[in-house]
């Protein structure tokens, strides 16, 4: 287990595992040096704040097998009592579709993942500075390693509990995305289309909130409130990002 050179360093007393600190912030050294520090062929990616199903084990080493890179589903739950808050409401109903981030954008959360040394050392380790989990699942496809989903991997997320912490989320988000891009001037221009296109991306997902089965009235309007001003302020930084 590694640690990120958090104020108090975890302790585990279980004879199998080890921790070591990063220092290096942020998640692509994190799971660097996790790979680094073990000779393991399988490499088996989770988070430090996700709970695994108690047969993910199991499940991972049933399915590693279908693919190179094997993503599992990642479903959210609240750490706070209900009533949720607009962050909490939005999340449950956005956060973390890792079957289409695979079937139809080419990745899979680190949160969720399995793959082999083989692949990791083929195409080298992590990224950081951007969307690094997109950017090093893309550089697996596209060296022609197969990515699959199976949804007996399964995982759970805590949704942000609030607006500060939602926006730090996608920020960092957003800040990352940037990192992909190329500094052309073709590529500032679709990333200015994409900014401007924010609030109309707002109104269009506005149904996928208010017919969620599992928010109330009172959750759908918090949930619909916090999608039209996170994609307000999105659109704010991405211009930012464009004219620097």
């Amino acid at each position: 287990m590694v640690d990120n050179a958090s104020p108090e360093t975890p302790v585990c007393n279980h004879p199998n595992i080890r921790i070591v600190v990063e220092t290096k912030k942020g998640a692509a050294n994190t799971r660097n040096r996790g790979v680094s520090e073990t000779t393991a062929e399988r490499i088996f990616f989770l988070d430090c704040d996700c709970i695994p199903a108690p047969n993910w084990l199991e499940a991972a080493l049933t399915v590693a097998e279908r693919a190179d890179l094997v993503g599992g589903t990642l479903t959210v739950f609240d750490e706070t009592p209900p009533p949720r808050t607009g962050a909490e409401a939005f999340e449950t109903v956005f956060a973390f579709n890792n079957r289409r981030y695979i079937e139809r954008k080419g990745f899979s959360v680190t949160a969720n993942l399995l793959t082999t040394r083989r692949v990791f050392e083929a195409i080298g380790g992590f990224r950081h500075g951007m969307s690094e989990d997109l950017d090093w699942c893309r550089r697996a496809t596209e060296a022609g390693f197969a990515l699959a989903h199976d949804d007996n991997l399964r995982v759970a997320h805590p949704t942000r509990q609030d607006w500060p912490e939602l926006m730090r989320k996608w920020r960092r988000l957003t800040d990352e995305a940037w990192g992909l891009k190329g500094r052309s001037g073709g590529a500032r221009a679709k990333w200015v289309l994409q900014a401007l296109a924010m609030p109309a991306s707002a109104l269009a997902h506005l149904p996928k909130v208010l017919t969620h089965p599992n928010l109330s009235a009172s959750e759908k309007r918090a949930a619909a409130l916090t999608l039209l001003r996170l994609r307000l302020v999105r659109m704010g930084w991405m211009l930012r990002q464009a004219v620097v």
